[in-house]
């Protein structure tokens, strides 16, 4: 008989729990829906956890609210880019690194794959050969690779402050998860896939300060 008041309390609590968690996983959508639809970012903290801490379910409860199954990720990547820009921003160039993904290559691409990555001769047939050539005289540190592994290497014997990668959106949302601590920014492939995908180079350009660079440039000169 004893035992009855104590089973009916952790009943409660349990059903507290999960009525707590569900309403958590629904704000983190609409609040997410919200970032995404009208640029409008409120509670990016609570958002984060929520992306965070329960990723798996936050997924299972877009899919069965109709919703396309990168709507998670894509929150994710949206809400560290606005909370980090500021302080990426202000990381020196020199301390920064770019991920570009193999994919973005052409199918007859001749850049040969080194310990570091795709070696980029800069043909000009694809984006990757623009981003670099652009990037490298600015400091940033720029890597081609074909899977996490080669990321992993990469920052284990790089030293950096920022992070600028460029995937498909659970790629990039999970990179941006696991490198937090490193300012990280990301731009979305605009064509995703395995084989010859696309990225909005200009997207890319802005994102490392590439125009602003230039327009001082031209002021220093026109003085």
């Amino acid at each position: 008989m004893m035992l009855e008041p104590i089973f009916l309390l952790l009943g409660q609590l349990l059903t507290i729990i999960v009525v707590t968690l569900f309403i958590i996983l629904i704000i983190t959508l609409i609040l997410g829906k919200i970032l995404l639809k009208k640029d409008i970012l409120i509670f990016p903290r609570l958002i984060l956890f929520g992306v965070d801490a329960f990723y798996s379910p936050l997924k299972k409860l877009a899919k069965s609210l109709g919703f396309d199954d990168t709507l998670v990720d894509h929150i994710g990547v949206e809400v560290r880019n606005q909370v980090n820009e500021k302080r990426f921003d202000s990381i020196s160039n020199e301390d920064k690194l770019i991920f570009l993904p193999h994919c973005l290559r052409v199918a007859d691409c001749e850049a040969r794959l080194t310990k570091n990555g795709v070696e980029c001769t800069e043909c000009g047939r694809c984006s990757i050969g623009i981003i670099k050539s652009k990037a490298e005289p600015m400091g940033y540190g720029v890597f081609i690779v074909p899977g996490s592994s080669f990321v992993e290497k990469i920052i284990k014997e790089q030293k950096f402050k920022g992070i600028l990668g460029i995937a498909c959106y659970e790629d990039l949302n999970h990179m941006m998860m696991k490198l937090s601590d490193f300012a990280p920014q990301g731009v979305l492939l605009s064509r995703d896939g395995c084989f010859q995908t696309k990225v909005d180079v200009k997207k890319v350009l802005d994102k490392i300060g590439y125009e602003k660079q230039d327009n001082t440039k031209q002021t220093t000169f026109a003085k």
